[in-house]
C-alpha cells in the first residue's frame, strides 16, 4: 500500500481556517447582517436564476455585474474586478503583486486573513504593531515606507478593534511608495472614512469590498475591488477561468438593484453597536474600545476563555480572540433580540 502523498512544507503546520457554525440562540461571532433583503430582492432572484443558461458557462468576464458595481460606486468599469467574496480578491491581489521574493506589510493586530493569505501565496509577511490605540499614525507609515514593501495592507474599519484607520495615512502609504496599498472596506458602511476618493489619483490603491455585511450578503460570496484599469488587468492574468458563477453574478446583480433596502437595514445594527459600547462601558472591569463597524471588541476581567465557554452554555456564540488581541473577545452587533440575550447572559456570568 502506498504511504499517504506530502503536502508542501509547511503546510501541516497550519491550522485551518475555522469560524464556528453552531446551532445556537444567538450567533454573533461571524460579523453576519442579522437581517437579511426584502423579500422582493428573492423574487427578482428567482426571476433570473430562472433564464441562466446553466449548461453554458458565465461571462467570465462579468460585465454586468463590474457594471452595476462601477455604476453604484461612480468608479470606472475598467478599474472594477469582482470575485468570490473579498478573500478570493485578495488572494488575487496577492498572486499578482505578491508572491515568492515578494514581501507585504500588515499593521496587526488586523484581520488575520491578510497574513495567511500571504502564506498561501509565498508572500513574505512583514508585521508592524499599532499602538495601544490601534490607530495607523505616521510613527507606523514610517517604519513601513522605510521598509519598501511590494503590497501594503490597510483594514478600515480594522477587524476585529473596530476601529476606522485615517484615509491620510492611507494617501501617504500610496504618494509615498510603489506598492500597492490594499485597503479592506469590508466594514465602511457602517462607520469611517473611505480611501475611495483616493483612487482616481493612485493608481497604485485598491479599495476591497464585499456584499457580506451591509449588503446582507454573507451566503453568495461575493467581493470586489476598486482600483485602477491597471491593476485589473493584473488581476486578469491571475485569476481562475470562469471563477463567478452565473448564479453569484445574479445574485450580485440582484442585490444592487435592491441597494436601498440594504442600506436602510445599516442604521438599527448602528444603534445595536452604540448599545454594545455603552453597555460593556458601564460593566465592572470590562476594558471596550469603540467601533466603527457592525462589531464590538472588548476584555474581559477574568479569563476570556472561560466567559466565551460559559456564553456558549447559555446559547450565545461570540468571536474568542486571546490570539490576536490578549483576553480579548468580539460581539457582533446582531438583532435586537440576540443583543438582549447577550447582555443579559454576560451580567450572569460576570463577577459582580
Amino acid at each position: 500500500m502506498n504511504a499517504a502523498p506530502r503536502p508542501r512544507p509547511g503546510v501541516r503546520d497550519v491550522e485551518p481556517y475555522v469560524s464556528p457554525q453552531l446551532d445556537v440562540a444567538a450567533r454573533l461571532n461571524a460579523n453576519e447582517c442579522p437581517h437579511p433583503l426584502p423579500q422582493g430582492f428573492f423574487e427578482d432572484l428567482a426571476r433570473a436564476a430562472r433564464e441562466l443558461p446553466l449548461n453554458r458557462y458565465p461571462d467570465g468576464q462579468m460585465v454586468r455585474l463590474r457594471g452595476e458595481i462601477g455604476l453604484h460606486h461612480g468608479h470606472p468599469f475598467d478599474g472594477t474586478w469582482t470575485a468570490n467574496g473579498s478573500n478570493e480578491v485578495l488572494t488575487e491581489l496577492l498572486l499578482a503583486y505578491g508572491g515568492p521574493g515578494r514581501t507585504a506589510t500588515v499593521f496587526e493586530p488586523t484581520y488575520s486573513l491578510h497574513r495567511r493569505l500571504s502564506w498561501l501565496t509565498h508572500t513574505e509577511i512583514r508585521p508592524h504593531p499599532l499602538s495601544s490605540s490601534f490607530v495607523l499614525d505616521d510613527p507606523a507609515v514610517d517604519v513601513a515606507l522605510a521598509e519598501d514593501a511590494d503590497v501594503l495592507f490597510v483594514c478600515s474599519p480594522n477587524n476585529p478593534t473596530g476601529n476606522a484607520q485615517p484615509v491620510d495615512a492611507v494617501a501617504r502609504l500610496a504618494t509615498e511608495s510603489d506598492a500597492l496599498i490594499v485597503v479592506d472596506e469590508a466594514y465602511i458602511e457602517f462607520g469611517g472614512e473611505s480611501a475611495l476618493k483616493l483612487v482616481a489619483d493612485h493608481p497604485n490603491l485598491a479599495v476591497v469590498r464585499t456584499f457580506s455585511k451591509a449588503f446582507a450578503m454573507a451566503g453568495a460570496r461575493i467581493g470586489y475591488v476598486l482600483t485602477s484599469p491597471d491593476v485589473v488587468s493584473d488581476l486578469q492574468r491571475v485569476r481562475l477561468p470562469y471563477h463567478m458563477s452565473a448564479l453569484t453574478q445574479a445574485a450580485g446583480v440582484a442585490a444592487i438593484r435592491h441597494a436601498a433596502a440594504a442600506m436602510a437595514l445599516l442604521e438599527p445594527i448602528r444603534l445595536q453597536r452604540d448599545r454594545l459600547v455603552s453597555e460593556l462601558g458601564g460593566m465592572r472591569g470590562v476594558t471596550v474600545y469603540p467601533s466603527d463597524a457592525n462589531f464590538v471588541l472588548f476584555v474581559p476581567p477574568d479569563d476570556a476563555g472561560e466567559l466565551w465557554q460559559a456564553l456558549l452554555d447559555r446559547g450565545i456564540l461570540i468571536r474568542d480572540l486571546r490570539d490576536v488581541v490578549p483576553n480579548a473577545l468580539r460581539v457582533t452587533a446582531g438583532a435586537d433580540h440576540e443583543v438582549d440575550l447577550f447582555l443579559a447572559s454576560l451580567r450572569e456570568v460576570l463577577p459582580t
